[in-house]
């Protein structure tokens, strides 16, 4: 079984500079999502993070911090970036991890992923770990994945390398090499 590209919410709210939650390297991860995703054809896959209409439990002191992200699931700050606007494959998620049963069923039933997006510290992170626990083989490419400094995403990168062999760490050019 291929694997499949799963893209993580490569979303205006995480690259527009207005935003509160936007990444300064959200470019680079975005650039290297565009690069990998035409090597995986009809096998990628792109999540949006969306907040809950109505927050429960934890959610609502954290929409307290963050009031801005309460807007509706089809307000602009929660569209894909243009370059990702049109891909046939979209799954929306309340939650910072996307891994679940409806999402492995979108992929196929794969038993492997490759991942890489937004952001590193948070949606990639929890998604790999998720993942993992459910037996599938994540390889996170490094240098597609966006976090709010450089600090958190190194963090991200060492904790999800110790969960090795079930994450495997990455970079697109390593991953088209092998595709070729």
């Amino acid at each position: 079984m291929h694997p499949w590209l799963v893209a993580i919410d490569l979303q205006q709210v995480f690259g527009a500079s207005r935003s509160p939650w936007a990444s300064p390297t959200f470019e680079t991860a975005a650039a290297g999502v565009a690069r990998l995703a035409p090597a995986f054809g009809d096998r990628t896959l792109f999540t949006r993070y969306v907040a809950p209409a109505n927050p429960q439990g934890a959610w609502r002191p954290y929409f307290a911090v963050w009031p801005f992200a309460l807007v509706p699931h089809d307000d602009p700050l929660y569209d894909l970036d243009e370059r990702f606007r049109d891909a046939p494959r979209v799954e929306t998620r309340e939650t910072f991890g996307k891994w679940d049963a409806g999402l492995h069923a979108a992929v196929g039933g794969t038993n492997e992923i490759v991942l890489a997006g937004v952001s590193t510290d948070c949606c990639v992170l929890s998604t790999a770990l998720a993942a993992a626990d459910a037996g599938i083989h994540v390889r996170v490419v490094v240098d597609a994945c966006a976090a709010p400094t450089a600090t958190d995403h190194e963090r991200a990168i060492l904790t999800m390398g110790m969960y090795a062999p079930l994450i495997e760490l990455t970079t697109v050019d390593a991953v088209l090499r092998e595709l070729d």
